[in-house]
């Protein structure tokens, strides 16, 4: 299978740990997931500070590792049967190695070691659902993989981007909300040309990277880069996110669960689902489990609590499987290390070719 050029490196790994995200810390990255391009004026006030110090900030918390804006395609730009979440069984000795490896797959949005019925979790992504097949052929090919389960995405009910950090007064966010240039927006038919997927890449590894040191690198006029950024990301087949090493923000556990409703209840039971305080991503897939929703917990035992209440609200609704997080390897294409923070990058490309 193919193997990806080296990662982007962060300079994380030599970066002392600082313990704990901060006050500041935490109200900035909430910030940057409702507006992650906003310039620094505009946060300003909301947050209390000036501009110069939350550019202080987010430059520490950037080059350490503990916070960054990363961008991939949306869900709207892959096909029926291309995006999945694939258990992998292996045998023990590999498990390390093979997630490193798989890391570094173009396709592979995220890569988790997992306690459960598997070893690893992938979730893939691919333009096209041949591209899936083949994706899925040349993992079992892989001599350290025993076993493997493909759970296709029927729809998204909730995105990982939609999640916000309740680190903001209620002030705080109604003010943001006129800044918001990362949220839902209308996704129109047109698909990402090649244009598109290079500066996709570019965004992938800085999220808030400016217009003038993008066209610098591509070799574009400023004014083509700033028109064609703004129609990915307003037109809504891009999709801008913050995101922060989740031990250092208090979330210190996640998991998958598989669940199963009547299928008259599926697309109710998923926007449901997707209210829940602790539901990252939830989706409805084709499978007897035909609902599932990665969740984000403050401590393990927060998990039973997550099951009732979900219970609760949708009363057919039965847990068929679970995936426990013991590490991300990798999250939407960011490569991360023991504690979570981010070491490098390997942007999502679902359009590269399967070797």
């Amino acid at each position: 299978m193919h193997e990806s050029a080296g990662p982007v490196g962060l300079g994380a790994a030599t970066t002392p740990s600082r313990g704990t995200l901060d006050e500041l810390d935490l109200a900035l990255v909430n910030a940057l997931q409702m507006a992650p391009r906003a310039p620094w004026a505009q946060l300003a006030r909301p947050l209390g500070v000036d501009a110069a110090t939350l550019s202080r900030r987010w430059s520490r918390l950037r080059d350490s590792g503990e916070a960054w804006v990363t961008c991939y395609a949306s869900p709207s730009q892959v096909t029926y049967g291309a995006l999945a979440l694939i258990e992998v069984s292996c045998v023990p000795q590999a498990r390390e190695a093979l997630a490193g490896r798989l890391a570094r797959h173009p396709q592979a949005m995220s890569v988790e070691l997992v306690a459960g019925s598997c070893d690893l979790l992938l979730t893939v992504a691919t333009a096209t659902m041949s591209l899936m097949s083949g994706y899925v052929l040349a993992l079992g090919r892989i001599e350290a993989v025993t076993a493997t389960r493909t759970h296709l995405v029927q729809h998204v009910h909730r995105d990982g981007s939609e999640w916000r950090m309740d680190s903001l007064s209620r002030d705080q966010r109604r003010d943001l909300a006129e800044t918001e240039d990362g949220g839902a927006h209308t996704a129109v038919a047109a698909t990402l040309t090649p244009e598109d997927r290079v500066l996709l890449r570019v965004l992938a590894e800085d999220g808030r990277r400016s217009v003038t040191s993008i066209a610098a690198e591509l070799g574009r006029p400023e004014s083509t880069v700033r028109r064609s950024l703004n129609s990915l990301l307003q037109g809504g087949r891009a999709v801008l996110r913050c995101d922060a090493a989740h031990l250092y923000a208090g979330w210190r556990s996640s998991a998958t669960l598989w669940m199963s409703v009547p299928p008259a209840q599926l697309m109710a039971a998923g926007d449901e689902l997707s209210r829940l305080r602790s539901t990252r991503m939830a989706a409805s897939v084709s499978a007897e489990a035909n609902l599932l929703s990665v969740v984000w917990l403050h401590a393990l035992d927060d998990l039973g609590r997550y099951e009732v209440q979900a219970a609760s609200r949708i009363t057919s609704l039965r847990v068929r499987n679970r995936a426990v997080n013991l590490r991300w390897v990798k999250r939407m294409g960011r490569l991360l290390g023991d504690d979570g923070r981010s070491t490098g990058c390997v942007p999502v490309d679902p359009w590269h070719p399967i070797v």
